[in-house]
Order: C-alpha cells, then structure tokens, then sequence
C-alpha cells in the first residue's frame, strides 16, 4: 500500500474532491483524519472508511486548525500529510462579466482559497519540521493557467494558490517537506462542478449538458477527469514514490493544457 502507517489530515473531507481523496488515502492504509466546516457530510465520507476520525474544523479559521492539528499530533504522534479541498459556493461568482462584478465577489474567492491553503499549510509545516518530512497538497483549476470568460475571481485565486505552492516547496524543501498541487479538468460527478457548468451554460444560452460537452472537446481525450483519477494521482503524490516531486502542480487536464 503506497500511505501504509502515513498520518493525514483532510480538509473539506465531506465535498466531492476531499471525498474521493479520502476514500484512495484509505485504501492505500493511510490514517485519517477528516474535517470540514460542517461535521455531517464528513462523517457519511467516514462511514465508509474504518481508520478515519471527523472533526468539524472551519479551514479559514487559525485557532480552530491549530487546535485540531494538535490533536492529531497528542493521538497519532505526528501529520505526514496535509490535504486542502475546501471549496466555496459558486452562485454568484462565476457567469458574470468581469466589467459587470461587484468587487465583492470577485475578491472572495481569492480570500478565501488564500487563507486558507496558507493556515493549513503553515500549520501544518510546523508540526512536519520536527519529523523533517511530510507532503502539503493543494487542489486548483485550469484557470489559473488559462484565460477563460465569465470566471470571476476564481483564475486569480487559482492562480495565487499555484504561486502559493512553488514558495512553499522552496522554503520547505530543504527541511524534508514536499508541497504539491493538483489541476484537474472538469470532473463532473462533483455537486460544485455541475453548479458550475450550470452558470455558464445559462450565461452562453446552452444546456448543461452541451456546455459539458464544450469543455471536454477541449482535451485530447474528448472527456473530463473523473474524482476517481484525481484522488489516485493525489494517493501516489502523497506517496514516497513520488519523493522527488515538489513545487509542482500535476497536470491533470487531459490535454487541455499543454504544461
């Protein structure tokens, strides 16, 4: 098993991403430790998995991380991984022109994913420099590479957060920590994912289901990433096979982008 015996922490466990992540940390004989702003759905991720605690932990909140983390730290001795997958309602942040947003929603998911990828990184990299090891992992969107209309503040905020994992792994490198990211394209199966193809197929004048189908012309495949390829990758990125990997953000768009 690629995580035998490894310690993680999961943040947004109970959405779609952190989820499936959760569930391939699992299999690969991780142990887990799941935490989202609302206990409920993290515990139905749980009920799944046998070695996983829940927690309700708001992510952008600095107290309530670091109190959790020395928890994890009092029960399992130390945090081997730090997987960040919150993510925000996207009502009213995307399928508007950029000349037509309130400064508001356009500054909040950048606020918001900044925050919190840096308090769980941080946090978290304070706990790994004593071990000397230990994997950061970020989860962003193809936005952030390439220009793509009616996405708000969202390509910003990706965009920071990439930026954000390249200074991590330079500082922390050196003291045996790895930070990493993922970029996948699309994934449908996603509650968020589907929210969103419905803003922009409404602002396009489309169906859902053709706006889907634009997006995944794109790739080379004619098809979207799947949670279930994402969390793979994120198991083997978390992994000692992947130890000469940091500073980077895994390509998973099948194509789309040419990185």
């Amino acid at each position: 098993m690629l995580l035998k015996d490894k310690v993680a922490v999961i943040y947004g466990a109970g959405g779609a991403v952190g989820g499936a992540v959760a569930r391939a940390f699992a299999r690969e004989g991780a142990r887990l430790f799941l935490t989202g702003r609302h206990v409920v759905p993290v515990e139905a991720v749980a009920k799944e998995i046998a070695s996983a605690e829940t927690s309700e932990v708001d992510a952008l909140d600095e107290q309530a991380v670091d109190r959790h983390l020395q928890s994890v730290i009092e029960k399992a001795g130390r945090v081997d991984i730090s997987f960040n997958a919150i993510g925000i309602p996207n009502t009213t942040l995307q399928g508007v022109p950029l000349a037509e947003l309130a400064v508001e929603q356009f500054s909040l998911p950048i606020a918001t994913y900044t925050r919190s990828y840096f308090l769980t990184a941080r946090l978290a990299a304070r706990r790994m420099v004593a071990k000397r090891s230990g994997v950061i992992m970020t989860v962003t969107s193809i936005p952030s590479r390439t220009a793509i209309p009616l996405m708000g503040g969202v390509g910003p905020a990706m965009s920071a957060v990439e930026a954000l994992t390249r200074d991590l792994s330079a500082e922390l490198a050196p003291q045996g920590i790895r930070v990493v990211g993922l970029r996948p394209q699309g994934m449908p199966e996603s509650g968020t994912m589907k929210e969103v193809f419905g803003l922009h197929a409404k602002a396009w004048g489309v169906s859902r289901e053709q706006f889907q189908e634009m997006i995944a012309n794109r790739t080379h495949m004619r098809r979207l990433t799947t949670l279930e390829e994402t969390a793979d990758v994120a198991a083997f990125m978390a992994s000692d096979q992947a130890s000469a990997m940091t500073g980077t953000i895994v390509n998973l768009s099948i194509g789309s982008l040419d990185d």
